[in-house]
């Protein structure tokens, strides 16, 4: 068999990416001579900070996700608008990419988690494995309305699934026939805290030291004005527009990913997201949180770090206006002894080399 796997993740924001990546990265290590054709429109530094070895990116967009304008701020209508659009042309993409896959020779697909890449595999005869923590069925169905025909059409294409790799934090995902559930996935730092604390200069304890991580879509109007409150502290960012502040780093070199600052970190700061989540629970390192309404994975995402993560969870009113006081207030103990897995991405890789051993 060709060895040649093809990698469909929904191009909303980055941590659909990261986790994909990070899987990807994993299953070169493991066997070299899998060719990766990662199918998504997220910059190539992205995946090339993930994934060390050669791979194809097609950038296309087999999906829609959510269409935000930051992190927190949805748009339903222009996301309906597209969603539709996709489904009227499902007949000529899945035409498209069954050409594609004929050429190349694909094995099998691996999705996060377009629902149309099963329609794309049926088509072409080859199996779609999908991972995931939540179907976009579950988003959609919550929003109600219009977008209840949209969830039903999305349950449909699932239920031809092959074999969903269900991670963490997860819905029940009913419409996936078959289902494994694998653990916690993410990257794994690159650098050393010795290496990164003299290369950024980094001389703050890591109970003083705090990551700002809002995924690819970043958060507008962080209020950055109060870091000047905690002069002895060191805080973190990839946001090439933060202001420039003595007690900031920010980092801009695609070389770096959130993952490798984590370690000497005594907290993340960040949105309910779960790659960020997943890879911050795989380090142990603490997740100040801020809540976000009207997206049915949120909840799910809170209760986990709630039962299993030091953690706080902050209001957006207590993030966006207040003084950051919860700096200070002690860190919330996880509600549950128990730890997660942490062989997501092990375990997925280990599969998909399985398959192609065969």
């Amino acid at each position: 068999m060709t060895k040649v796997l093809y990698i469909a993740i929904t191009s909303h924001g980055f941590g659909h990416a990261v986790r994909a990546a990070s899987v990807a990265a994993e299953i070169q290590r493991l066997c070299p001579e899998i060719l990766l054709i990662l199918v998504t429109t997220v910059p190539h530094w992205l995946l090339e900070s993930y994934i060390s070895g050669d791979f194809i990116q097609r950038p296309y967009n087999l999906d829609v996700g959510v269409i935000q304008s930051d992190s927190l701020n949805m748009d339903k209508d222009a996301t309906l608008q597209k969603l539709r659009y996709i489904r009227t042309k499902q007949n000529s993409i899945v035409a498209g990419e069954v050409n594609f896959i004929r050429q190349n020779r694909v094995g099998l697909i691996l999705a996060d988690i377009p629902p149309i890449a099963v329609e794309i595999a049926k088509s072409a005869g080859i199996p779609c494995w999908m991972m995931g923590n939540f179907g976009w069925d579950f988003i959609y169905r919550d929003w109600g309305g219009n977008f209840v025909e949209i969830a039903d059409w999305i349950s449909e294409c699932y239920q031809g699934c092959a074999n969903l790799f269900r991670l963490p934090l997860h819905e029940p995902m009913n419409p996936f026939p078959v289902i494994t559930d694998v653990g916690l996935t993410g990257g794994v730092p690159k650098y050393s805290d010795t290496q990164l604390r003299q290369d950024f200069s980094l001389a703050t304890p890591p109970e003083r030291t705090v990551l700002l991580s809002f995924g690819g879509l970043g958060l507008q109007q962080i209020p950055y004005d109060n870091l000047r409150q905690f002069p002895d502290w060191q805080f973190i960012t990839f946001d090439s527009l933060a202001p420039e502040l003595p007690n900031l780093l920010k980092v801009t070199n695609h070389l770096y990913r959130p993952v490798d600052f984590m370690p000497v970190c005594g907290r993340v700061i960040s949105k309910p997201g779960y790659s960020t989540f997943s890879e911050a629970l795989r380090l142990g390192v603490p997740i100040v949180s801020l809540t976000r309404a009207d997206f049915a994975e949120s909840p799910l995402l809170i209760e986990g770090i709630q039962n299993h993560s030091e953690h706080q969870i902050l209001t957006p009113a207590e993030f966006f206006q207040g003084n950051w006081e919860f700096l200070h207030q002690p860190l919330q103990p996880p509600r549950q002894t128990q730890l997660l897995p942490k062989n997501g991405t092990e375990a997925l890789a280990h599969a998909v080399v399985n398959y192609f051993q065969k």
